[in-house]
């Protein structure tokens, strides 16, 4: 319930950035700034969760980042002045980047060689929250009333405040899992630790990279389709349903699928693939072409968060709470940096540029995966079994 909380707070905003640019008078670079606010506070809620979660206890913080989520959603519903929504951005962010962190890493440490597929089954709700979030923003775009998708959103996360506030044991907001990190990381092989932080810097940057890409095609594929095929904003907004299907469709069987093949296996193929397509979406033109692509693109990124998370915490072993923060704190890095980049191409340049950009950028995501593995092969502790090409 909190990934499906989250999936609807992450991506409102691209649902309805058709028709919240032309309501407020602004450019599509302005909306990538709010983009840009939210994944920013997102990012400081995922650097403070471990330190915060170690002085109120996990259940707290996750009570709170709900309460805070549902706040600043109503606040968007109000469409109050746009200084006012890119100060409140930060606020939805911090309470999003809190929720992730700590039930990301919950879930890692909890399940051990299964994590692969628990990551990936729980990254499906994220996935399912995506999907609903389209449908609902064309439809209330259709009857005039876009903005109301924020209050869908804060509607949700009070029942899931309500949810985890009566279901959730107390005994799960212990602190003791920031002292067991610390001496897990203590416990590392000093031979390895230069190599232990190369693997983690090369997967913090595919991190930065791969959620960047994510966000910006979801907030920006209606938009361009708008531009370069002249559909109307609902039709197009309901092309981010065909991506989340797909997304969702994909996360059910990554797990499964990536414990066959190992995580690296897994991972290098499936940006390859992603490559690929963003590929074929550069050369070509034509509604139809970029629907069924899109399709492809959200079936081969589906389930790269999960296993890169799963595959980057157990090249690096024994800092599980510490690592997750990191690397989601990077994705919402780059989920803030990469979408004010999108938004400015399509503002200064044209939809065909803004395609080779997000060819540009997979390809990046490739490169990077790939020296993560090679430098997870040549740390001095082997990776397991299932990270193995």
């Amino acid at each position: 319930m909190a990934y499906l909380t989250i999936g609807l707070g992450q991506l409102v905003v691209g649902a309805v950035m058709e028709p919240m640019v032309h309501a407020y008078g602004i450019q599509y670079g302005d909306g990538g700034q709010l983009v840009m606010n939210q994944f920013l506070g997102g990012l400081l809620g995922t650097l403070c969760a471990p330190w915060l979660m170690r002085r109120f206890g996990r259940k707290t913080l996750l009570l709170f980042g709900f309460a805070m989520m549902a706040a600043a959603e109503f606040a968007y519903a109000s469409l109050p002045p746009w200084g006012v929504m890119l100060i409140i951005a930060p606020i939805t962010g911090f309470g999003f980047g809190m929720i992730e962190t700590l039930v990301g890493s919950l879930i890692i440490a909890g399940t051990g060689e299964r994590a692969n597929v628990a990551m990936s089954r729980v990254e499906t709700f994220f996935g399912i929250g995506a999907l609903i979030i389209p449908f609902a923003g064309a439809a209330l775009i259709e009857i005039g009333q876009w903005r109301m998708a924020f209050g869908v959103v804060a509607l949700l996360a009070i029942v899931t405040f309500g949810l985890w506030l009566k279901l959730l044991p107390a005994s799960i907001g212990s602190g003791k899992a920031g002292e067991s990190e610390e001496a897990g990381a203590a416990s590392l092989p000093r031979s390895s630790a230069g190599r232990y932080r190369a693997v983690m810097l090369v997967c913090a940057l595919f991190f930065v990279v791969y959620v960047g890409m994510e966000m910006s095609f979801v907030h920006y594929l209606p938009s361009m389709l708008v531009q370069s095929d002249d559909l109307s904003e609902a039709t197009a907004t309901l092309a981010l349903s065909i991506f989340w299907g797909a997304m969702t469709l994909g996360r059910l069987v990554a797990g499964n699928v990536a414990d066959r093949l190992g995580g690296a296996s897994y991972l290098l193929g499936t940006c390859l693939a992603a490559l690929v397509v963003f590929l074929l979406m550069s050369l070509t033109g034509g509604a139809t072409a970029i629907f069924v692509l899109t399709f492809f693109a959200g079936l081969f990124l589906s389930g790269m968060f999960a296993i890169a998370l799963v595959f980057t915490n157990r090249a690096v072993p024994g800092m599980t709470e510490r690592t997750t923060s990191t690397l989601i704190a990077c994705g919402l890095l780059g989920g803030a940096i990469v979408p004010k980049v999108a938004g400015w191409s399509l503002d200064h340049y044209d939809v065909s540029a803004t395609r080779w950009l997000f060819t540009l950028v997979a390809a990046l995501m490739l490169l990077t995966m790939a020296a993560a593995v090679v430098l997870s092969n040549r740390t001095g502790k082997p990776v397991a079994a299932s990270n193995r090409i």
